[in-house]
């Protein structure tokens, strides 16, 4: 076999970025004659054929999806170097490959990140956001160092990798103040009619609009619904969401109560102004790493997995900020 023409695979990937030998043509400013000759010595080069015709236009093979990973990393080494020898750099980056279950919340992976970014020398981070079965699948095969997500390894699921628990947090309760106006009673108004159609948290969520994750997201969906039958709670399912960014963007916008880990309730009230009516005791987020070798080397999955685990503040419900409120200005009245 002939050494790999990378010439070629640059019009192989031309080609399959735009689905047709007319549209790289146009991309890279030469004749289709020209794209389907080197096309053509490209699949016969290695055997196989890398397209197929589709309508007008042309799809990847099963060969062809392979080479075109292939042809992405060989791209993006060509970047990097490009890059490394414009900034004058003497020492090359150390690439961190990390994938994120999208169920996780965004905060909570930046902060479990955090030793591998403080770590001296030149380091590359390269995050991947994906469903737990996806991302476990690149590890297996040392696509990634490292995947961050909200629960263990699913049981049955036939891959040698390893979990290591980095903190937990209980589930806190999140709403716009519209919604907890007219869905929570507060010990301040306990006294008054407007009480009547409403309640105290978690009673407050029966018939009222909540967001949940999906199933296929994250194992907190299953939780919470077993918490929300063992509490004689019914609430209206109004969105469900595989990614936690989207659901918190529905739910700052007052579309439904959502639950979220207590270790970031400050940070969650303030970016999507929200309050904070609750913390549920008995239903916690855990935080894992997980990792496709037991002895790590690696220096960035080492630092994470060596982190002190999470720390959670309990965050003050909205009610109980009420009833000081109102308890303050009753001796402002008192002392005047």
């Amino acid at each position: 076999m002939r050494r790999l023409n990378y010439k070629h695979l640059q019009y192989f990937h031309a080609v399959a970025a735009e689905g047709s030998v007319q549209g790289a043509a146009e991309r890279l400013n030469v004749t289709p004659q020209t794209i389907s000759g080197q096309l053509k010595l490209l699949e016969d080069d290695m055997g196989v054929n890398l397209f197929v015709k589709s309508g007008r236009g042309l799809e990847l093979t099963d060969a062809g999806h392979v080479a075109m990973d292939y042809c992405k990393q060989i791209f993006q080494l060509g970047d990097e170097l490009q890059e490394v020898m414009n900034l004058g750099i003497t020492e090359r980056p150390t690439e961190f490959r990390v994938g994120i279950v999208d169920a996780l919340p965004k905060s909570i992976a930046h902060r479990l990140l955090l030793p591998a970014l403080d770590l001296p020398g030149q380091m590359r981070v390269v995050c991947h956001e994906e469903q737990m079965s996806v991302l476990l699948g690149e590890l297996a095969v040392h696509r990634l160092d490292l995947v961050l997500a909200d629960s263990p390894i699913p049981p049955g699921m036939n891959i040698r990798c390893f979990n290591q628990l980095l903190g937990q947090s209980r589930l806190a309760c999140f709403a716009t103040t519209d919604l907890i106006e007219r869905h929570v009673a507060s010990e301040a108004d306990s006294n008054t009619d407007t009480v009547q159609q409403r309640r105290p948290f978690p009673q407050c969520l029966t018939d009222a609009p909540v967001l949940l994750p999906t199933d296929t997201a994250s194992g907190l969906r299953t939780d919470l619904l077993s918490w929300f039958n063992r509490t004689g709670i019914t609430p209206r399912i109004t969105g469900e969401f595989d990614d936690s960014a989207l659901l918190k963007a529905f739910g700052s916008q007052g579309h439904g109560f959502f639950f979220a880990p207590a270790v970031i309730a400050d940070e969650i009230c303030t970016r999507n102004t929200v309050q904070c009516i609750g913390v549920v005791d008995e239903l916690s987020q855990q935080f894992y790493a997980i990792s496709a070798e037991r002895r790590i080397r690696h220096q960035a999955v080492k630092a994470i997995t060596e982190q002190t685990p999470l720390a959670e503040a309990t965050p003050e419900p909205e009610s109980k900020k009420v009833k000081k409120k109102d308890k303050s200005s009753d001796e402002g009245e008192a002392d005047g």
